[in-house]
């Protein structure tokens, strides 16, 4: 009776643990996936966000100083890198930013990457301020191409037949929607071309950022720091040349306090851009956080096409799935590679264990 007992209660003891074993487990799934519904929820918000209000910034008509926007931009970037080093000193435990101190020779390895930097920034501003929202996901679509086109020419990388079939449809889907564009009468070639190089320094930019990334200790945040003192005094020559020190200065708006908050927030947003997108990488990966920008894109071209109250023909949305249908079937098949190279690379050690006689340990 006793052990009958001991064994019942040992029974539920088991189901119980069983069960709270379960609950735990609910629970944890349940807070990961809101955790990650919120981190995406997050990158679309300061993505979109960011994209409309660089748009409105670029769009005065009273202030065409597109470098000097972008100046800003820069400047807000490196002070808020010292706010936040000043923010993980006080609060360890809260921020966690690494401590940099600026170092010119760190600084002079950057500085390649930093010329390319600035291309990208400048060039993608200049192709939002002529093409507008709606148009921005073609124009800049052509960054995968140059990708695999980049990696031949300076790094001897071959790409697979299906990586060049997927590259075939982005540009199909570029070509179309500046067909379609055309025909609309609302395409502007200086838009378009813009944007052309913007992919291309996007493209230069990763293969830099690589080249670059042990001057910097691997520092994402020590990159962004350099990257932008940088650019901040690059950028000043260049404005003198294109005559933007006038444009500036003759601005009306120069004492409006709601232009100079803009203008920072915008910096803010920029800043914030590489915060997000590497927690969206941290607590998905990296094929979730391009699948997951492909359909940003996409809801922001709707977005943009729904508040502009625009009409568009059923071939401009054509070349739009086109060309975010390519991006993201390239990801998927680039994934998918890495994942065969990787799986292959085991197997090759293994077969090298076998042939040179080495054992695996017996107390495995």
């Amino acid at each position: 009776m006793t052990q009958l007992k001991r064994s019942s209660i040992l029974r539920m003891a088991l189901s119980g643990s069983e069960t709270m074993n379960q609950d735990e487990h609910e629970e944890s799934f349940i807070l990961r996936a809101v955790r990650i519904a919120v981190v995406v929820a997050l990158y679309w918000f300061v993505s979109i966000t960011m994209v409309f209000l660089n748009n409105y910034l670029l769009d005065n008509r009273e202030l065409d100083a597109p470098l000097f926007v972008t100046f800003y931009q820069c400047v807000v970037t490196v002070a808020l890198c010292w706010l936040m080093q000043l923010f993980a000193k006080l609060c360890p435990g809260v921020v966690d930013f690494p401590s940099v101190r600026f170092d010119v020779k760190t600084s002079r390895e950057v500085l390649p990457l930093s010329i390319v930097f600035i291309g990208m920034i400048t060039f993608n501003n200049m192709c939002l301020k002529y093409v507008g929202v709606a148009f921005y996901t073609i124009g800049r679509s052509l960054s995968t191409v140059f990708n695999v086109l980049l990696s031949f020419i300076i790094l001897k990388q071959t790409t697979s037949f299906q990586a060049l079939i997927c590259c075939g449809i982005i540009l199909g889907g570029f070509w179309l929607g500046v067909d379609q564009e055309g025909l609309a009468g609302s395409l502007s070639w200086s838009g378009v071309f813009f944007g052309v190089l913007a992919s291309a320094f996007v493209s230069l930019n990763a293969i830099y950022t690589k080249k670059v990334m042990p001057a910097v200790d691997g520092s994402i945040w020590k990159l962004s720091f350099y990257n932008n003192i940088n650019a901040c005094v690059l950028f000043l020559p260049l404005i003198l040349v294109f005559g933007e020190v006038g444009k500036v200065a003759s601005f009306s708006g120069l004492t409006n306090l709601h232009f100079w908050g803009m203008m920072t927030l915008g910096g803010v947003f920029g800043f914030a851009i590489g915060y997000v997108t590497g927690l969206q990488i941290k607590f998905t990966s990296p094929l979730t956080h391009n699948v997951s920008g492909t359909a940003k894109a996409c809801a922001q071209t709707v977005i943009a096409v729904v508040y502009n109250s625009s009409s568009k023909s059923l071939l401009w949305w054509t070349s739009n799935m086109m060309v975010l249908g390519g991006s993201s079937a390239y990801t998927w098949v680039k994934s998918r590679e890495m994942q065969k190279s990787t799986q292959g690379g085991l197997q090759d050690s293994a077969k090298e264990k076998l042939l040179f006689g080495e054992k695996e340990d017996p107390g495995v």
